[in-house]
C-alpha cells in the first residue's frame, strides 16, 4: 500500500458516517492524485482553475472535482463545463458569471456560499448577515443554472481551540437557520468546514464535508 493510500485509510477511519472527504490535491502532481484514485478515492479539491482544467483532461473522467479556492470571474469558464461543486462563491458578482457560463454550458452547477467568520481580513466571503439576506430573498431566482447546496467556511488560523470551535459553531448555526427557511432544504445539505489541522473540531460542530490536503499528500509543491 502506498503512503498516500495509507494516509487516506487513516483519515477515513476518523470520519463519522455521513462526512465526506475532499482530498485537496492543489499544487500536487497528477501522479499523486492517481495514487489516491487507485486507492479508491474519487473526490478531489483544487484551487486554481487552469490547474484544475489540466488535471481534469489528464486524469480519469469519473473523478468528482471540487473547486475550493478563490475563483476569479475570468476563470469561471474553464471549470463550469465539468466541475462537481464550487465551494467558494463569495459574491453575487461571481454568481452572475457562474450563471452565465453554466447557461452557456447547458448545466446546473452546484455551489456553496462562502461565509467569512474568521478573525482575519485575508479570508473572502459573505458575512453571516449577507448570507441570510441573500438566501431569504428572491434574488436567487436570477440564477436558474446554479443550485445552492449549502455553506463553506474557514476558522481563524490560531492555536486557540475555543475560538476555532466557536467559529465553526457560528457556521453550523447559520447553516441550520438558513436551511430551516428555504424551500429547497432537501438539497441545501452541505456544510463544508474543516481542514487538516482542525477537521475533527469541525466535525464536532456539525461539518459534513472536510477538505484535507497536507495530511494526505504531504507538503505542497508550489
Amino acid at each position: 500500500m502506498s503512503t498516500i493510500a495509507q494516509r487516506l485509510n487513516d483519515i477515513n477511519a476518523t470520519l463519522p458516517a455521513g462526512v465526506k472527504l475532499v482530498a485537496v490535491s492543489k499544487f500536487h502532481p497528477a501522479e499523486a492524485i492517481r495514487e489516491a484514485y487507485d486507492a479508491g478515492h474519487r473526490c478531489f479539491g483544487e484551487s486554481r482553475a487552469q490547474e484544475l482544467q489540466a488535471k481534469y483532461q489528464e486524469l480519469p473522467q469519473d473523478i468528482e472535482w471540487h473547486f475550493i479556492g478563490h475563483l476569479q470571474t475570468n476563470k469561471v469558464k474553464y471549470i463550469v463545463p465539468f466541475v462537481s461543486l464550487i465551494h467558494s462563491v463569495d459574491s453575487t458578482r461571481l454568481l452572475d458569471e457562474i450563471e452565465r457560463q453554466a447557461e452557456r454550458a447547458g448545466r446546473v452547477v452546484d455551489c456553496l456560499l462562502e461565509v467569512h467568520v474568521a478573525q482575519e481580513d485575508t479570508k473572502y466571503g459573505f458575512s453571516p448577515a449577507q448570507c441570510r439576506e441573500f438566501m431569504a430573498s428572491n434574488d436567487r431566482a436570477a440564477y436558474p443554472h446554479v443550485r445552492f447546496r449549502g455553506i463553506m467556511g474557514m476558522a481563524s488560523n490560531t492555536d486557540d481551540d475555543a475560538q476555532v470551535e466557536c467559529e465553526f459553531a457560528q457556521l453550523k448555526q447559520l447553516f441550520d437557520d438558513v436551511r430551516s427557511d428555504v424551500a429547497d432544504a432537501e438539497t441545501f445539505d452541505i456544510l463544508s468546514m474543516g481542514m487538516s489541522h482542525d477537521y475533527l473540531m469541525a466535525i464536532g460542530q456539525g461539518s459534513n464535508m472536510v477538505r484535507i490536503g497536507t495530511t494526505i499528500f504531504g507538503t505542497r509543491e508550489y
